[in-house]
């Protein structure tokens, strides 16, 4: 099994890995371990919360070796198929959009991480750029009522890039503006919604590639949420009923058939 993985990739000119598709599938349909294709895929996209050397290492203690970079590979291959099954089973979006951005810096360089969450907390969508300024927002502005409803309300700071680039959008003239104080801390909608990438920057001890960066959240956001429960508001049995839930729906949206063995 090892061997046949390790045949399927291949290095390339500039030092990264290749993906071969076909010979991944062969690899996995040979495989001699019950349900392995299914724990495999399931076990990429799944446990965010933890580094791709400690799947690694999980993957390892149940007979497969793989390196963390194979990993990677996956993660960029089935990530963006599996967060637009989940937008596309998540509850209705809000029609209040929250808008903020954040710095990241990426091998030391440093871009803005745009971000639009609705009332909820549901991530609407994410944007890396340089700039901070009217054509910079105005792109966002663009991008985000792709995959969202226009909204009724529009919640930034006093950024004013915002309103200038708002006033070029037809599709958001009827969206009313409302402004608050960043230092007060009044957006904490859209602010709180920025834990979770600086907790997974820390875990990976930064962000390298810029293109990367922007593919990898734009997939974590989703799938991250799927699994984000309100805990400290719910019972421990209410809890567990909610989360037995959320992995039956992750199994449906991975095409995963669950293992009899596997007991939520």
């Amino acid at each position: 099994m090892a061997k046949a993985l390790g045949t399927a990739l291949s290095s390339c000119g500039n030092g990264r890995v290749r993906w071969r598709d076909e010979e991944i599938e062969i690899a996995l349909s040979r495989s001699p371990f019950p349900s392995l294709r299914h724990q495999l895929r399931r076990a990429l996209v799944l446990p965010l919360s933890v580094s791709l050397r400690d799947i690694e290492e999980l993957l390892f203690e149940r007979g497969v070796v793989v390196t963390y970079e194979t990993i990677r590979c996956w993660c960029d291959k089935l990530g963006v198929g599996f967060a637009h099954r989940v937008k596309a089973a998540r509850r209705k979006l809000g029609s209040t959009w929250h808008l903020d951005e954040m710095l990241v810096t990426p091998r030391g360089e440093p871009y803005l991480l745009w971000r639009a969450v609705d009332e909820h907390g549901a991530e609407l969508d994410i944007l890396m750029q340089k700039r901070r300024d009217k054509a910079a927002a105005k792109r966002f502005f663009k991008r985000v009522p792709r995959s969202s409803p226009v909204p009724r309300e529009i919640v930034t700071d006093q950024l004013r890039s915002y309103p200038a680039a708002k006033a070029e959008i037809p599709e958001l003239a009827n969206a009313k503006h409302v402004f608050v104080k960043a230092a007060a801390r009044l957006n904490n909608r859209a602010e709180n919604s920025h834990q979770p990438t600086r907790e997974r920057e820390r875990r990976m001890r930064g962000f390298r590639d810029p293109k990367r960066t922007q593919r990898f959240l734009s997939c974590f956001g989703p799938i991250r949420q799927h699994f984000a429960l309100k805990r400290h508001l719910l019972r421990a049995s209410l809890y567990r009923k909610q989360l037995v839930a959320r992995f039956v729906a992750w199994c449906e949206i991975t095409e995963v058939t669950r293992n009899p063995s596997y007991a939520f």
